[in-house]
């Protein structure tokens, strides 16, 4: 199978003729004349002399050093709702926008945890001064203020914000922390859409359209948009489903050690180190410690934890380190009741996420539009023979005893969506060759295995299968795969104790997020993304 090739989301950037490098010149001297006076405003002192002084100002780092406990309460951006008509509220956010009107009036726009609500300063006798929307209008964008005032309804909706229904009438501005003037990207900049640039290009207008590369250099400002909020806050929840899952299907929770003597998953992708002055890894997957455990009674466990490999791996879907899922278990009599535990899970964690997490979805949506993902009540299963056969037919020739490779796992998944409705399917039964060394073997003919891979929207998200719990089988089968037995010795000697028949699966918590959501690269599913070119930030 040929490696697949980088996908980048910058475009190849061509020299720029004449015209363009004057224009970009001109935007240059523009954004540095903006961040010359936004330095010059940001300088605007407090007017003592103003009898309303007291209702706005930047707060002393004294008073920020926990110095009392007021029992203030606080609204969150996205509770102001219409029904708070009238009432005071306090609220804290970063100030998203500000438009001034005149010296009498301003719009400040605040968002908090991706909500955004308008907030008006206009002229009052005894309550704003002049000199108080002149400060407004000195907050650099991203500072942090604590807003006080009445909610009100506007005429008509606030379309650019989250909160349409409602308006803050300012009556006390005080700014946390002030951002730097000019920032290295822009939050609505972030936060545009494909759509919208598009959109505006056929217009002959030009929006600034924010690379990868730029948004995880900064990846601190890129993750405050709404839909890197949404992502995040779904990622969550994909964690805490997997979890009270499992644990009501009484599953137990483990932690396994990452710094292991010998490679868990076979191969030369492995981050080496020196222990002590022993040779060291960093572990591929907990796989052969969550084995041990049930060899140690625990009967079924799982893990949440980050998981390392080496791959140069240059691809949309492919991380040095992630997040895995993990879970291993008993088996009475047939490796499908692991797949059991697989569909059942997962139709519970799409069915949670559709209903718990509808504003993240649709956060996401407005920047990343996609359709819902198709699944059915009972998910279905095919056999590997029988997703070749649908290839076959299809036009595309497989080798019935290699893997399939990218292209492959696309189609089949296009077609099982066509033919049974789908996106989420299980494909069982694969090659032994193309699995692990601890993979049991196929009763009827040795050539297959007692495996499995999960698919979502035509991309595989799961690995699983029944393991070998019968040392001699296991050291024969890690031989077979060029590992050192010697170097997995406690592993396979925890089945040399008497160990019960067991499988298990492992999963991606990016990649669950990324393809549930139809996003086009597992960066932006990843916190922090590590791949071979980025360790930082």
């Amino acid at each position: 199978m040929e490696p697949e090739k980088p996908q980048m989301e910058d475009e190849i950037t061509k020299k720029p003729s004449k015209k363009e490098a004057a224009k970009e010149e001109r935007r240059r001297k523009k954004e540095a004349l903006a961040a010359a006076s936004a330095a010059a405003v940001s300088a605007v002192t407090i007017d003592e002399s103003d009898p309303l002084s007291s209702n706005y100002r930047d707060i002393e780092l004294n008073d920020l050093q926990s110095k009392s406990i007021t029992g203030r309460k606080w609204t969150e951006v996205g509770s102001i709702i219409p029904e708070l008509k009238d009432q005071v509220i306090l609220t804290r956010g970063r100030v998203h926008t500000i438009r001034p009107v005149s010296k009498k009036m301003a719009f400040v726009v605040v968002r908090e945890r991706g909500f955004t609500v308008q907030c008006v300063l206009n002229v009052k006798p005894e309550l704003v001064s002049l000199q108080m929307v002149k400060f407004a209008t000195s907050l650099s964008k991203e500072s942090i203020v604590d807003i006080e005032g009445s909610v009100s309804i506007p005429a008509k909706p606030i379309t650019g914000c989250t909160q349409q229904q409602v308006e803050v009438q300012i009556s006390k501005l005080y700014c946390v922390n002030r951002a730097m003037p000019t920032l290295p990207i822009n939050i609505e900049d972030a936060a545009r859409s494909e759509v919208e640039i598009e959109q505006a290009l056929e217009k002959g207008e030009q929006l600034v359209r924010v690379n990868q590369d730029t948004r995880l250099n900064f990846r601190i400002l890129d993750i405050r948009t709404p839909a890197n909020q949404g992502i995040f806050r779904i990622q969550c929840q994909v964690e805490n489903i997997f979890r009270q899952f499992l644990l009501s299907e009484g599953f137990v929770g483990i932690h396994t050690p990452k710094l292991i003597g010998g490679s868990s998953e076979g191969g030369s992708a492995v981050f080496r180190l020196d222990y002590k002055g022993q040779p060291a890894c960093l572990a591929q997957s907990p796989q052969l410690h969550k084995q041990m455990a049930i060899c140690g009674d625990f009967g079924r466990v799982f893990e949440i934890g980050p998981v390392f490999r080496a791959e140069d791996s240059f691809t949309h879907r492919h991380l040095c380190e992630f997040t895995g899922l993990d879970a291993e278990m008993e088996i009475k009599e047939h490796y499908s009741e692991v797949m059991d535990i697989v569909g059942r899970l997962f139709v519970a964690m799409f069915d949670s996420l559709n209903e718990i997490c509808k504003k993240e979805l649709e956060a996401i949506g407005r920047q990343y539009p996609f359709e819902p993902l198709k699944y059915l009540r009972k998910t279905l299963r095919l056999t590997f023979a029988e997703g070749v056969q649908m290839l076959k037919e299809a036009g595309v020739e497989v080798d019935p005893l290699g893997d399939l490779n990218t292209e492959s796992e696309r189609k089949l998944g296009q077609l099982v969506a066509e033919k049974y409705g789908t996106e989420f399917y299980i494909l069982h039964k694969y090659p032994l060759a193309v699995r692990p060394f601890y993979t049991m073997p196929c009763h009827d003919n040795p050539s297959y295995s007692n495996s499995f891979d999960v698919f979502i929207r035509g991309e595989e998200i799961i690995s699983g299968a029944q393991r070998v719990h019968v040392p001699e089988l296991l050291e024969k089968r890690a031989g077979e795969c060029g590992i050192d037995v010697k170097t997995i010795s406690t592993y396979v000697d925890s089945f040399r104790y008497g160990a019960p028949p067991h499988g298990g699966f492992g999963v991606g918590l990016e990649r669950v997020v990324m393809l549930f959501c139809a996003l086009n690269n597992i960066r932006k599913t990843s916190l922090f993304p590590r791949d071979p070119q980025r360790i930082a930030p």
